[in-house]
């Protein structure tokens, strides 16, 4: 080693700790220099360690006179989840900026690539010549391109006069694009479908949103369908830029001058020539305590979203539209809520509006609990083709107290006594017009008692270690002896619906209060649950079985002195295993009036086998076979068969194959065949593609 050498290196030790040491240090298998430029070369798994930051290269020069750092192959920076990839980068230590060549920087599952870039290591970074790509560059990523995008790590992604598109097809030209970090990608609504069906014929389906202003994704959806026409209608989505928990909603329609075969509506009447529909939720959190949501349905016919949209149409069958907005105190909600008819093939509980208050039950002192809720509604339901129009304006309160009792960890028994206050005025439809107050009153109780046994079983196969049975007899009871006074003075709007279910029990929680009766009734019923222990959530459930009837000691023409008994049963013996029954059946003539029940089997995401039924007396008797296979990492077998028991057909049968695409997209290919008087037709063929991993 030579003494100029040798005194270089003694100077460039001895000077490195100045230059900001504690902010920055820099290692390498080797260190070279020169004292006139003041700048040490290490090379050799170069390291630059930052207050916040590593940058790691094949070599690192950094000027101690200017602080200036010059990294050159393989480039990269680490900063929490976010990577900067560059063949070459400088790096000014003084005010944290830097420029890069050849750059690909970001964090999952946006990364951003160009053939240059400048930038702060803790804040924007732009890009020339970028291109953007949600999850791994591949030829079906959704990709933008511009001449610069500007990175804003764990923030925003924005460009002006970008191309958005698939791969490299980049056909969509947007002057502006922005794109907040915390949201779902901007091209998450992409839809798109095509086939053929007997009642639609051959047809192709699509939808698309795009960014307009930040927070507002605005588009359309198409269709064709060569039996019927051309469909077209805006749709879009919005949500609150700095706060998506706030604010967010979303929009879709479409209008079609149908010329096919439209057959008939729900009331028998022909389907009109000129269909449409407009769709839209809106959630907002106006304040902490104050909150509004809305949802719009308005069919022009009551079979266009069926006839169109069929897997829209299973979720939604009868449209409700509303707006409810809800204020909630410390122990008090107030609520002011308005229900519309847009359509005019369906009965409306029309509130134009309902103002309530709801007190939660509060302690009053000696052990007591009061309850109360009261409100104000304007009350309307107009007839579908003949009748009276019914209209009431309607005051209602309700005041309850309870007092529980715990004599022992294991009993419960809790009184219950309450009153209704009910006012009605400006009625319309009911046998006797006019005003009209009916005051009621009621008694019960509510008891439990729990029970508990624990089982020494061990089961390596099914993973059980150990049992404990939970069981909870439960007693309800209320009388409400006048609950059938003034119904001559009442229009019956808010009125008894068909369920097959036990119904609510109390005054308080009874919502037909136009449609009231006399009640007796001593409601029974047991809980059971089967615990094993679990080493991660502490005891998992096997089994559950609950089952409840009521004994009527006060009868309406047509029941029973006992109810229905209905039972729920859930089998969870292994995560590979369910099985969910619920049945009711009449004990008198133990016949069963309702059935439905479901056995799934899977195997990881390998494969699953559903099986199940559905059973109404009178009415209803179908079974429904469900079934997937994975054929290898991209395609996937599935089916289904339904099958009327009643009619002895199988009513639909489905065969198809799902395909994913650079796990962004998947498709699906199906064949399926109708029997029975169905609006789908006899026959349909369906590719539709649909987005997954954003």
């Amino acid at each position: 080693m030579t003494r100029r050498f040798a005194l270089f290196l003694a100077a460039l030790v001895s000077a490195l700790p100045v230059v900001r040491a504690a902010d920055l240090q820099i290692t390498g298998d080797s260190l070279d220099g020169d004292l006139k430029t003041k700048e040490a070369v290490y090379r050799g798994h170069a390291r630059l360690q930052g207050a916040d930051f590593l940058l790691t290269a094949d070599e690192i020069h950094f000027n101690q006179a200017t602080q200036v750092a010059t990294a050159l192959g393989h480039v990269v920076i680490t900063r929490g989840t976010e990577r900067l990839l560059a063949d070459k980068l400088v790096y000014n230590e003084r005010d944290g900026t830097f420029s890069a060549e050849n750059i690909r920087v970001g964090s999952f599952p946006i990364y951003v690539e160009g053939t240059s870039a400048t930038g702060s290591i803790r804040g924007d970074i732009s890009v020339n010549h970028a291109t953007a790509t949600y999850g791994e560059p591949g030829p079906w990523q959704p990709t933008l391109t511009a001449e610069q995008i500007i990175y804003s790590p764990g923030k925003r992604l924005r460009a002006e006069q970008a191309s958005l598109g698939i791969g490299p097809a980049r056909a969509i030209r947007l002057p502006h694009f922005e794109q907040s970090l915390h949201e779902p990608a901007q091209l998450s609504y992409v839809s798109l479908a095509g086939g053929y069906r007997s009642s639609l014929g051959a047809y192709v389906q699509a939808g698309l949103h795009l960014p307009v202003v930040p927070g507002w994704k605005l588009g359309g959806e198409l269709g064709f369908y060569s039996a019927r026409g051309l469909m077209f209608g805006p749709s879009g989505e919005y949500t609150s830029v700095s706060d998506p928990a706030a604010l967010s909603g979303i929009f879709r329609s479409g209008f079609i001058n149908d010329h096919g075969d439209k057959l008939t509506d729900v009331l028998g009447r022909p389907v009109p020539e000129n269909r449409g529909y407009v769709e839209w939720e809106h959630r907002q959190q106006l304040s902490e305590n104050l909150s509004v949501t809305a949802q719009l349905n308005y069919w022009k016919d009551s079979e266009i979203v069926r006839d169109f949209r069929p897997d829209s149409f299973l979720n939604v069958q009868q449209p409700d539209s509303f707006i409810e907005s809800v204020y909630t105190g410390k122990n008090y909600f107030v609520s002011l809520f308005a229900r519309f008819e847009p359509n005019n093939f369906e009965l409306v509980q029309q509130r134009l509006p309902e103002l309530n208050f709801d007190l939660v039950p509060l302690a009053v002192g000696q052990g007591f609990y009061e309850q109360f809720h009261a409100g104000a509604a304007l009350l309307r339901e107009d007839p579908l083709t003949v009748g009276p129009t019914l209209r009431s304006d309607r005051l209602d309160a309700y005041y309850g107290l309870t007092r529980p009792f715990a004599p022992t960890d294991w009993l419960s028994f809790t009184p219950v006594a309450g009153g209704r206050l009910t006012y009605y005025t400006n009625t319309a439809g009911a046998p006797i017009n006019g005003s009209y107050t009916r005051a009621l009153g009621e008694l019960g109780f509510d008891a439990q008692l729990r029970s508990s046994a624990t089982f020494d079983y061990k089961n390596e196969i099914w993973r059980i270690d150990g049992l404990r049975h939970l069981m909870t007899p439960i007693l309800s009871y209320r009388y409400i002896p006048e609950g059938g006074q003034g119904r001559n003075h009442i229009p019956l709007i808010d009125r008894q619906t068909f369920t097959t279910s036990l119904p609510p029990l109390g005054l308080d929680v009874t919502r037909n209060i136009d449609d009231l009766h006399a009640l007796n009734t001593l409601r029974l019923g047991v809980d059971n649950t089967l615990q094993t222990r679990d080493p991660v959530y502490g005891s998992r459930d096997l089994l559950i079985f609950n089952a409840a009837a009521d004994l009527r000691f006060q009868r309406q023409p047509g029941d029973k002195d006992v109810s229905e008994v209905h039972t729920a049963l859930s089998v969870m013996p292994a995560p590979w295993l369910q099985l969910d029954v619920y049945e009711s059946f009449a004990p008198q003539t133990f016949t069963l009036r309702e059935f439905n029940s479901g056995i799934t089997l899977h195997d990881g995401d390998a494969w699953s086998l559903r099986f199940a039924n559905q059973y109404l007396h009178h009415d209803t008797e179908e079974y429904a076979l469900d079934a997937t296979r994975r054929i290898n990492e991209a395609y996937e077998a599935v089916g289904r068969l339904q099958y009327d028991a009643r009619q002895r057909r199988f009513i639909e049968e489905s065969f198809g194959v799902r395909q994913s695409l650079g796990r962004i997209w998947r498709i699906d290919y199906t064949v399926t065949t109708y029997d029975g008087p169905r609006r789908e037709g006899h026959f349909g063929f369906n590719v539709q593609i649909k987005t997954i991993g954003f």
